[in-house]
């Protein structure tokens, strides 16, 4: 099993800056190819905000471009997103996710709200 801990969510104005952390912890937790942030919004579905594989190549969605950066630790298995230039409909719930490659299967961290007043 692999264990997910989100933390850094909070209240921000409008253009102010967030960072989030998602530390990772289990028996194979060090195999965990994928790990990134979703986001749900209020009677809306779950979205991709960002992933990052173990290489380091990444993976944004298109309303996030350019204003957040993920980033991981490997030796920590911990991953970030810093949040920049933050906007109202960046309110949400934010969901780290991780894909084990030596279970086969995904994990979802409890959320974090983020809430980005306007």
């Amino acid at each position: 099993q692999v264990q997910l801990v989100e933390s850094g969510g909070g209240l921000v104005q409008a253009g102010g800056s967030l960072r989030l952390s998602c530390a990772a912890s289990g028996s194979f937790s060090s195999s965990l190819v994928v790990m990134g942030w979703y986001r749900q919004a209020p009677g809306q579905q779950r979205d991709l905000v960002a992933t990052i594989a173990s290489g380091g190549s990444t993976n944004y969605g298109d309303s996030v471009k350019g204003r957040f950066t993920i980033s991981r630790d490997n030796a920590k298995n911990t991953v970030y997103l810093q949040m920049s230039s933050l906007k109202s409909e960046d309110t949400g719930v934010y969901f780290c996710y991780t894909y084990s490659g030596r279970l086969g299967r995904s994990y979802w961290g409890q959320g974090t709200q983020v809430t980005v007043s306007s």
